[in-house]
């Protein structure tokens, strides 16, 4: 049972979630396993289905990428957006800022309407995202455009070698026409980023030494042997409607585009991260731009979904870190591991795992990710009784992102083209090899890809949630992925795997040391190595710096998520049932935490009169 400094924390947390934003709207119990039919116990009101459905289209249409990576449409529409870049211009940024605040406009003329109750989860659903869209929007230049983690000299080359389909002669086409206009959308990036620069919004610069590593890495080989030619290759050599000599042809003009175009447009970007170098300084933390303290209490407001302060989060990670060290510190001492701190320790019993021999090991590695994945899913059988249909891969993250990346999820195609992948950085030359079991369980089975390509496979849902249009926020899909680390403890999936329960609990403060240094660095002044001497590498570290917030949602949301659990278990007793209270969650789909927190209130009432 949690202790009572644990449910004092998890009550604090409960009662700072910022209110569903539907006045006067009572929101449904969502039952397991088909939550969304089960829920939808009124006739449907057909103009808000009309309405919806529509806007979302709308919404998606403004950006092509996304309706490429969900495969939103179909036909010509769908061919059409799968040859166009989403523009990065402030006037299409405006247009979607525009769009979110019609959204809301038109979601308060349906309040007082007969929604039944899928569409009031629905409708709280968009207003949550169009909200956020709306408050986020002051506060856009104050991340540095070209960043590391996200910016469009990386996320171009991904989109376009991983997520653009590649399985026509047709899609090839379009692949080209894209291709066209990458140098483009960096030149509008670059418009966007001198603009922040002359208001003084600009990247520490350590931030902009990675992002100019990775521009220097694009430049480095021939265009001929650059990764938007060589992946074009690879990916175009097993199309059956491509001739031998149509792929030539496309694979020359992907080279030509390249060296005329998008080369020029790279270099011109690496000329402007020259001239503003020497205006950058080492301080990391967002305090340091104008306007930073305004902007970081709506990123923790944005990731978290709750009212907390930032010295509220502060002290709750300082608290978790604390019991968290406490219980490893029980369990090195069990393997003779009795000198040091919690890292130094963590960091002699990694060792002894380490791989040996001669020859790569990262293929074996990936291996064993996929073994832990297989095993994950047999152990999840007894705990849900909703499982995604869609199968999950590991793979590595690829060479130009590795250097900054963390691991990471992405969803499987709709069409069934691509499997959920879980991506790993091997950068080496040493690895973390006693925390895999726990970023398997978070990142494959049962984490994101229980929850996410279980959402994307839900009929039941309207399309622009089964897709995550709009959806309920990192504190959602990060708080559970957590959880899903804490359950595997619970279960006792570590049951004989001592050093695999360390990883298991270093995992969780990593993610409790998350909350203090992410503050710590946007409101206390901590430098990048303060970050770093507090445990938290240095890649990860750069990313809560270009990312202010995001760190914050990973335990905040588990934190509420167990809170939920246990009210249930409480109130239900005898007819409380994990498996039912997981589905519960997951059949609800991504959903804004203060509306989880409705829905669970709703289902344990369902449950008592059952």
């Amino acid at each position: 049972m949690p202790s009572t400094r644990q449910r004092s924390l998890r009550a604090t947390i409960a009662a700072l979630f910022i209110p569903a934003m539907l006045a006067g709207v009572s929101l449904p119990a969502a039952a397991a396993p088909a939550a969304a039919s089960q829920a939808a116990t009124a006739a449907p009101y057909k103009a808000f289905d009309a309405w919806s459905d529509k806007f979302a289209e709308d919404w998606v249409r403004q950006s092509p990428q996304l309706a490429t990576s969900t495969q939103y449409f179909g036909g010509a529409e769908q061919a059409r957006l799968d040859r166009e870049l989403t523009p990065l211009t402030a006037a299409h940024r405006k247009k979607s800022v525009d769009l979110a605040r019609e959204g809301i406009k038109r979601l308060d003329g349906f309040k007082a309407q007969p929604l039944n109750e899928t569409q009031k989860i629905s409708a709280a659903v968009m207003r949550w995202s169009l909200q956020n869209v709306i408050a986020n929007e002051p506060f856009e230049d104050h991340a540095f455009v070209f960043s590391q983690f996200s910016g469009p000299q990386i996320s171009l080359v991904n989109f376009m070698t991983n997520t653009h389909p590649l399985r026509s002669a047709a899609d090839v086409d379009s692949y080209l026409a894209r291709l066209d206009q990458v140098g483009v959308r960096l030149d509008e990036a670059l418009a966007r980023a001198r603009g922040a620069a002359g208001k003084q919004l600009i990247p520490p610069r350590f931030i902009l030494e990675r992002a100019q590593f990775q521009v220097e890495h694009f430049l480095k080989p021939a265009a001929s042997e650059n990764v938007l030619v060589t992946t074009l290759a690879q990916r175009t050599a097993e199309i059956k409607d491509l001739s031998p000599e149509a792929r030539s042809a496309a694979i020359a003009r992907a080279t030509g585009i390249v060296e005329q175009k998008i080369r020029p447009a790279y270099t011109r970007v690496q000329a402007f991260m020259a001239e503003i170098h020497p205006k950058t300084g080492d301080v990391a933390g967002i305090s340091r731009l104008p306007n930073g303290a305004a902007a970081y209490k709506r990123a923790i407001e944005n990731f978290t979904s709750t009212q907390l302060s930032a010295e509220e989060i502060h002290q709750i990670g300082l608290r978790e870190v604390a019991r968290i060290e406490a219980e490893m510190d029980k369990h090195l001492r069990s393997l003779g591991l009795v000198e040091g701190g919690i890292e130094a320790r963590m960091q002699q019993l990694d060792a002894r795992f380490q791989p040996k021999g001669e020859g790569d090991p990262r293929p074996a590695i990936i291996a064993s990710y996929n073994e832990m994945v297989r095993d994950a899913e047999r152990r999840s059988s007894t705990l849900f009784n909703l499982k995604p249909r869609a199968p999950v891969d590991v793979r590595r993250v690829p060479p130009l992102t590795e250097p900054s990346a963390a691991a990471h999820y992405t969803l499987p195609a709709p069409d069934g083209s691509r499997p959920g992948i879980f991506w790993v950085p091997l950068r080496g030359p040493t690895f973390s090899m006693v925390r895999m079991r726990s970023l398997a369980y978070h990142e494959a089975v049962p984490g994101h890809h229980f929850q996410l390509a279980i959402q994307q496979e839900m009929s039941d849902l309207p399309k622009f949630r089964s897709q995550r249009i709009f959806s309920g926020g990192s504190a959602h899909s990060e708080g559970w992925a957590l959880y899903t680390e804490r359950l595997a403890v619970e279960q006792g999936w570590y049951e004989g795997d001592v050093p695999g329960l360390l990883g298991a609990l270093g995992s969780e403060l990593f993610r409790a040391r998350r909350l203090v240094v992410d503050t710590g660095l946007h409101t206390k002044g901590w430098t990048r190595q303060q970050a770093i001497d507090y445990g938290i590498g240095a890649q990860e570290t750069e990313r809560y710096v270009v990312w202010p917030g995001q760190a914050n949602a990973y335990m905040i949301g588990m934190l509420r998520i167990l809170e939920l659990r246990q009210k249930a278990q409480q109130e239900l007793g005898d007819k409380y049932s994990l498996p039912a209270f997981h589905d519960m969650v997951l059949g609800a789909g991504s959903v804004p935490l203060d509306v989880l927190g409705e829905l669970v209130d709703n289902w344990i009432a369902q449950q008592k009169k059952a």
